[in-house]
């Protein structure tokens, strides 16, 4: 284990995909990993899981729409360890769907989650982080968060959200010894894919054979990406570093594409987005 924060650490969504691969992989560095999921954690074996080297992995209920949740998992979480020194806001889920067929209520499910989920949770950690005068906030977004893409709006909405938190957030609590950053993983093979909500799927929407045919295309670029495994170097990075940078692309393919967002003008971007899409 090295790292310039400490060695407890809290990864929300936990039970699946990048949050999954995460909490394994840190807890085989020697951390202590506390993962959570909505869902109550009955079997003892995933419960707790301990590493050869004293890490270990404890599953904790949390949902991040529910301060009340949050306050008792810290609350557990404080009372056995005395301190959280590295939060991972990782919990989120994706809509798809043109904007025309997207509902005010569907819209603010995905933002309660993607992005205010990821409020509530600086809103109780930070105090925590403040009186230690340490720790490290990870703020998984994505690449939807920097190029929008069709017939997935308000996933990007709510990306570009915490974007614009983590950039104001990582400024105001640099004084107190806090550090912020995000990494943007592009397409990776996880459930994401499968647990997708389709709002336009059915029915007579005029967007329903564009919609289609995009929502294949994601899927294929999905399935086809790399492992949730690619990002664990990067978060690694993260943990030894005094400064991490504001944010981190992974993957070659779409470090390029940001990049090229920075250099190009916004009508080539959206040609080019809207020709894969």
């Amino acid at each position: 284990m090295n790292t310039v924060y400490g060695e407890v650490i809290l990864i929300t969504g936990a039970s699946s995909g990048i949050g999954k691969t995460l909490a394994n992989f840190l807890m085989s560095k020697g951390y202590k990993v506390y993962g959570t999921t909505r869902q109550p954690v009955t079997q003892e074996a995933e419960l707790f899981q301990t590493s050869q080297n004293g890490g270990f992995l404890r599953m904790i209920q949390l949902d991040v729409r529910s301060d009340e949740s949050i306050r008792k998992a810290l609350e557990y979480i404080i009372g056995r360890e005395g301190a959280l020194h590295v939060l991972i806001n990782n919990a989120g889920y994706g809509i798809a769907g043109s904007v025309e067929d997207t509902t005010a209520a569907e819209a603010q499910q995905q933002f309660d989650t993607n992005f205010f989920g990821v409020l509530r949770m600086c809103n109780q950690v930070v105090p925590i982080m403040r009186r230690q005068h340490k720790g490290l906030i990870i703020n998984v977004s994505s690449v939807a968060g920097l190029i929008s893409i069709p017939f997935q709006s308000m996933y990007s909405a709510s990306k570009y959200a915490v974007e614009a938190l983590t950039e104001a957030l990582r400024m105001e609590v640099k004084p107190f010894g806090i550090r912020v950053t995000m990494v943007e993983p592009g397409d990776t093979k996880t459930g994401f894919t499968a647990n997708r909500q389709a709002v336009a799927a059915a029915g007579d929407s005029i967007y329903k054979e564009r919609f289609t045919r995009s929502i294949q295309e994601m899927a294929r670029s999905e399935q086809n990406g790399p492992e949730p495994k690619t990002i664990l170097r990067v978060v690694a990075k993260m943990l030894r570093r005094k400064n991490p940078p504001i944010r981190t692309v992974i993957g070659g393919s779409y470090k390029i594409i940001a990049f090229l967002k920075r250099i190009l003008p916004s009508r080539c971007v959206e040609f080019v987005v809207s020709k894969v899409y």
